[in-house]
């Protein structure tokens, strides 16, 4: 004989299965803490002036090849206190270095022939821990982004220009200071009067004998 019981007032008393996001009250402790480090990338006591996405290459003088160095932002950095402005560009995922040079009064920036989004400069590179006599050459995403390099490269070359000369005159300026005090000096010596010597007067005086008696003349013979 069939049953008439329902079939979902048979379900009601069997065991619901556990859903998956259902919160069991447990607490699971980390097996390992990690602490935070500090992470310091050398660049805490500048200030960035430029910071652009780029692409970099540098020139390989035995294969006479253009080689990619990396991809990722290039930026001019000044020092907080020197003044000095050095170009850091660092790769994208792993902050590799790729560029690290100061920027230099004798540097020059050159757009690269046939492409107005890359331009060319040399420079003594320290990226590799030596320095190293590089061509490099950048290109950018658009025409704005590489004149945009272009002018601050030559303005901060400039800076440094001008930075220099200043140096040199007030390093001018102070040794001449010094010069002028130390003559002052030597001429105020020269014109000071010689006190007369105590032993000279002495000299000038009649000697007195050890008895305090002064030594008669010798009568002349008659």
């Amino acid at each position: 004989m069939a049953s008439t019981e329902p079939e979902h007032e048979r379900r009601d008393g069997e065991e619901a299965p556990a859903g998956d996001d259902e919160d069991t009250g447990a607490q699971v402790a980390p097996i390992v803490r990690l602490e935070e480090v500090a992470v310091t990338t050398g660049e805490e006591d500048e200030d960035a002036i430029l910071d652009l996405k780029s692409k970099l290459y540098r020139f390989d003088k035995e294969g006479n090849q253009w080689k990619e160095r990396g991809a990722g932002s290039v930026k001019f950095l000044k020092h907080k206190e020197t003044g000095k402005v050095r170009l850091v560009m660092r790769q994208s995922k792993t902050l590799k270095i790729c560029a690290n040079h100061l920027i230099l009064p004798t540097m020059s920036v050159q757009e690269h022939a046939g492409n107005d989004k890359s331009c060319v400069w040399h420079a003594r590179d320290f990226a590799d821990g030596e320095l190293k006599d590089e061509l490099f050459c950048i290109r950018f995403a658009s025409v704005e982004n590489c004149k945009n390099f272009m002018e601050t490269f030559q303005e901060v070359a400039e800076s440094q220009q001008k930075k220099e000369e200043n140096e040199d005159a007030k390093a001018t300026a102070g040794l001449l200071d010094k010069l002028t005090v130390e003559e002052k000096k030597t001429e105020d010596k020269s014109g000071e009067d010689v006190p007369a010597s105590k032993e000279v007067g002495k000299a000038e005086t009649e000697p007195t004998p050890a008895d305090g008696k002064k030594k008669s003349e010798p009568a002349s013979s008659a």
